[in-house]
């Protein structure tokens, strides 16, 4: 499914990724893995603007009304007996993932895949952009409105949480931010015990969460990686191969419940050159998970 939406996000650009994936083949690359995959089609698009009167909570109706939308066609999904691979769009888009799956998982975790930790709050932010207040709104904080999408709020506690391959030099995480992360009790690996063996911490990673969590999903920001196509772009982060094969452990995991992918910003790709190799590397990294599990 793609969420064409940059309304979370500080530009356009994001809103363009799912249709940039789909003309860079993923679907028929998923399908010539053996895969059964069931096209669901692209949400309404909503791009970035200026929101100059909510300095800061920018786009906040916008940024919910896809949440609720996300929420409610991936809520359907378990039913359908599906794994949903969710094709963003901003990192806003996984809060409506969360609130669509936990009725069905009531005891969902998530593993937040991405360079930053999006811990700020409305009343931290220095952008009011909702970006990157991903994680404050999962653990309850923020705006009511947002916060409180799914079934319950908080969405999850911290514990259900790991934190993986957040980029502590990138100049992206604020002071605010540090300090929310030094309180939490989520599971924390940052992006130097990544780069050490990605699979290894991948798993180490899984063996906590499952102690608790009967599904998994899987947040991946392609900020995450050394990556120019990024929405914003993190110089240092993990390789491409070290990324993805991080990924191939936890979307392989039997609890994955779900993979959000965000933060592919096409204007930054003209030639369509890095949708294709994303596009690759998610369909191998997928198309693993049928390797597994037979």
């Amino acid at each position: 499914m793609g969420v064409p939406s940059s309304a979370g996000a500080r530009r356009t650009g994001q809103e363009q990724a799912p249709k940039a994936l789909r003309a860079a083949g993923l679907l028929e690359r998923l399908r010539a893995k053996n895969l059964d995959v069931a096209d669901w089609g692209d949400l309404p698009g909503a791009a970035y603007r200026p929101d100059p009167g909510h300095p800061r909570e920018q786009n906040l109706l916008e940024v919910c009304g896809v949440a609720r939308q996300v929420a409610g066609r991936v809520g359907r999904a378990p039913a359908e007996g599906a794994l949903p691979l969710v094709l963003g769009g901003d990192c806003t888009i996984t809060l409506g993932v969360l609130a669509g799956l936990l009725d069905v998982h009531p005891d969902l975790g998530l593993v937040y895949f991405d360079g930053d930790v999006d811990l700020n709050t409305p009343a931290t932010t220095s952008s009011g952009i909702f970006d990157g207040m991903v994680m404050a709104h999962v653990l309850g904080g923020g705006a009511a409105e947002l916060a409180g999408l799914g079934p319950r709020a908080p969405m999850l506690p911290e514990e259900s949480v790991a934190m993986f391959g957040y980029n502590l030099e990138s100049g992206w995480i604020d002071p605010a931010e540090r300090d929310a992360l030094g309180r939490s009790s989520m599971l924390k690996y940052p992006l130097a015990r990544v780069r050490e063996d990605p699979p290894e911490a991948a798993a180490e990673a899984l063996g906590f969460l499952t102690r608790r969590c009967g599904g998994i999903v899987v947040h991946f920001d392609v900020d995450v990686m050394d990556f120019a196509a990024a929405d914003v772009p993190h110089p240092g982060g993990l390789a491409p191969d070290s990324a993805f094969a991080a990924l191939r452990a936890f979307v392989c995991d039997a609890r994955c419940a779900a993979l959000v992918v965000t933060e592919f910003n096409a204007e930054r790709d003209p030639d369509g050159s890095l949708a294709h190799e994303l596009a690759v590397r998610l369909a191998d990294a997928v198309g693993a998970r049928r390797e597994t599990r037979g």
